[in-house]
């Protein structure tokens, strides 16, 4: 599973492994009911498996931004209570929301009765002070009891005050063995580990234990291990794919962007970890840098910037 994708991410990704399922940006309640609905909830019919992340606290609210995702053709929603940036604390949701379980579960039973597709959670192993294990469990529980299957565990807490996003995501310690133990006491959810995961044989370990395993970061600075995820995760036959392959195949689509108004940088800066550790890998993000945001830049600049790793 990968998390926090954009569309032009998602198609990118879908190149290189066809199982993964993706997870999108983070969606506000309020973006989808009083903004521009298509440029927050459009995609490509090639990104599926797609789960569309919500931020909300008003159960109605929920609901019915649940029921638009179904008209969108979405395959699951995700309520996410694992964000602790100051901008989602303001909004009331996102990890602030783990101190209420009750309302948490009070909205996940509203979309769950909105719509027939899977309702899950993600959140943190705690917030602030608020983080024993104990009151891991009842925030679980408490979920689950109004039939909520599906939890992705962020295997750090937040601290909502005192550090910035970006810190919360590398200073909380990592906690793997929280979210392992999660599985024992409820066997019958599905559980999903994330955070600071790098290695594509650790996934692999995990899925011993556990349900599922999200990845983020590592994903986007180093894109082109998705190609060994369906053939060591999924067991399909290996991918033939080179990394020039991957950049010619999303031509079409760079093209059908060009041609809707979306600036090419849009899309190739998505693209820049591709040949991470690879020859010409620093010309090739170069290239890209200084001209993907020229007026009128199209495919040909991916063409001449893929001449340097060759």
């Amino acid at each position: 599973m990968l998390d926090w994708t954009d569309r032009h991410c998602r198609y990118f990704y879908r190149l290189m492994s066809k199982h993964a399922v993706l997870y999108t940006e983070m969606v506000t309640t309020g973006a989808i009911l009083y903004g521009n609905r298509d440029a927050h909830l459009g995609f490509d019919e090639a990104e599926h498996p797609l789960v569309l992340q919500l931020g909300g606290s008003q159960p109605e609210e929920l609901a019915e931004c649940a029921r638009i995702a179904v008209e969108y053709g979405y395959d699951e929603i995700n309520l996410n209570v694992g964000c602790p940036s100051d901008r989602v604390q303001n909004g009331r949701f996102g990890a602030c929301l783990m101190a209420n379980p009750a309302l948490v579960a009070e909205c996940v039973a509203a979309m769950q009765e909105a719509v027939t597709i899977p309702v899950s959670v993600k959140s943190r192993i705690g917030i602030d002070n608020q983080d024993s294990y104990a009151e891991l469990v009842e925030f679980i529980g408490t979920i689950a009891a109004k039939g909520c299957q599906t939890f992705v565990v962020h295997a750090r807490k937040a601290w909502l005050s005192g550090l910035s996003p970006k810190e919360n995501r590398e200073i909380p310690p990592l906690r793997y063995d929280v979210v392992c133990q999660l599985k024992q006491d409820f066997p019958e959810l599905e559980i999903i580990i994330n955070g600071g995961i790098t290695k594509l044989n650790a996934c692999a370990e995990f899925l011993l234990q556990l349900d599922g395993v999200m990845l983020g970061r590592e994903v986007y600075h180093n894109p082109f291990i998705l190609t060994e995820v369906d053939a060591l995760l999924y067991g399909d036959q290996p991918l033939s794919l080179t990394r020039q392959d991957v950049v010619l195949a999303m031509l079409p689509y760079v093209e059908q962007q060009l041609a809707k108004g979306v600036r090419l940088n849009s899309m190739t800066r998505h693209m820049l970890g591709l040949f991470h550790g690879e020859k010409g890998a620093r010309a090739w993000r170069r290239y890209l840098s200084e001209h993907a945001t020229q007026a009128g830049a199209d495919q040909q600049v991916l063409l001449t910037a893929l001449e340097f790793t060759v």
